[in-house]
C-alpha cells in the first residue's frame, strides 16, 4: 500500500499532530507562541518548522513536519537496509524537542516517521525524556504511560522498544545515558493485508501519547524554585544533549544527507549550553546522584 493516497494520509497525520501538539505546548506555556516557517527542498519536497522561544515554561520548543522525496536513498538508510540502495524514496515525519526553562523540568524529544524505498515501506519513531535532576515518580509515570500505549497494539512490544531506546540514546564517548529513555522502534512493517493500517494506528496513538506521558511531568515541576547552581548544572547537562544530536542522531544525519532545511534540523539544539573541562559534581549532591538515576531500569514495574 504505497500509493499517493497512502502518502497523503501519513503526511496529513503528521500535520494534524503538529497542530495539536503546538496548541497543547502553547497552552501550558501561557506566555509564548510558535512561529512557523515553511521550506522547500531543491531535491524534492519540503516542510514546516514551528518554533517557540523565550516562553515562561519552555526556553525553546520546536515541532517540525517534513515530506521529502528523491531519486536515490541516502547512505544513512541503505547502509542499514542494503536492498534499498539506488531506490527512489519518500519520507515524511514529525519531530520535536522541548527544552524547559526550569532545571527541574526534564527536556523531551519525540519523532514519528514513515519511509518508502522502492516497493518497501516502514514506520519508525518513539520518545524519550532527559532530566537534569532525578525524580522516580516522573520516570515511573512516563514509562508506565508508554507501556500502556504499547499494550493497546499487538504489533508493539514495550520491553523491546524500551531496550532499543536505552541502547540508542547512549552517549558512547561519555559512557553514559542521555536520559531515562522511553521507547524507540524502527523498520515497523507488520505482515498481512492490514499491516499498514496497524502501523498507522500505532503511530497515530503515539502522537497522542506524547501529551499523556510528558505534560503531567511538566506541570509537576515547572514551578519548582531554583537558583544559579541548578541553572548552571542544567546548561552543563545540555552539553550531553548537543553531543548526542550532532554525533549520533539518525534524524540529524538523514536531514544533512538529504539537504534539508538546516534551521529545522538544528532546531533540536538548546538555546544556551555550557561545557566545563573535567567537571565533577560535589559528592553526595543531587547533581552527583543523577548518574545513578540515569542507568536503565524497569521504571514501569516500580511504584512511586
Amino acid at each position: 500500500m504505497t500509493t499517493l493516497t497512502t502518502r497523503d494520509a501519513v503526511f496529513a497525520l503528521m500535520r494534524e499532530g503538529q497542530m495539536k501538539l503546538c496548541a497543547a505546548f502553547e497552552e501550558i506555556d501561557g506566555a509564548a507562541q510558535f512561529v512557523s516557517e515553511s521550506w522547500e527542498r531543491p531535491g524534492g519536497g519540503g516542510g514546516a518548522a514551528r518554533v517557540l522561544t523565550e516562553g515562561a515554561v519552555f526556553e525553546r520548543a520546536g515541532v517540525n513536519v517534513s515530506a521529502v522525496h528523491g531519486a536515490q536513498v541516502p547512505p544513512s538508510i541503505w547502509q542499514e537496509r542494503p536492498t534499498t540502495k539506488d531506490q527512489s524514496y519518500f519520507a515524511t515525519g514529525i519531530s520535536m524537542v522541548l527544552h524547559p526553562r526550569n532545571p527541574y523540568t526534564p527536556a523531551f524529544h519525540a519523532n514519528f516517521r514513515y519511509f518508502e524505498a522502492g516497493d518497501d515501506w516502514w514506520f519508525g519513531g518513539g520518545m524519550d525524556m532527559t532530566p537534569c535532576y532525578g525524580f522516580s515518580e516522573d520516570a515511573i509515570h512516563f514509562h508506565s504511560t508508554l507501556k500502556n500505549y504499547c499494550a493497546n497494539h499487538f504489533i508493539a512490544n514495550y520491553a523491546t522498544y524500551k531496550e532499543t531506546c536505552d541502547d540508542y540514546f547512549y552517549v558512547k564517548h561519555r559512557k553514559e545515558m542521555r536520559g531515562i529513555g522511553g521507547i524507540f522502534f524502527d523498520n515497523l512493517h507488520p505482515d498481512g493485508p492490514e499491516g499498514f493500517e496497524q502501523a498507522f494506528a500505532f503511530t497515530q496513538e503515539g502522537i497522542d501519547a506524547i501529551l499523556n506521558a510528558y505534560l503531567p511531568v511538566v506541570r509537576r515541576r515547572m514551578h519548582t524554585p531554583y537558583g544559579e547552581r541548578e541553572r548552571q548544572w542544567q546548561l552543563y547537562r545540555r552539553g550531553r544533549y548537543v553531543e548526542f544530536n550532532l554525533v549520533y542522531d539518525r534524524g540529524t544525519v538523514f536531514g544533512l544527507q538529504t539537504g534539508g532545511f538546516i534551521e529545522a534540523i538544528l532546531m533540536s539544539l538548546p538555546p544556551l549550553v555550557r561545557w566545563e573541562f573535567n567537571y565533577q559534581p560535589e559528592p553526595g549532591s543531587s547533581e552527583a546522584m543523577l548518574a545513578d538515576f540515569l542507568r536503565p531500569r524497569d521504571w514501569a514495574e516500580l511504584s512511586a
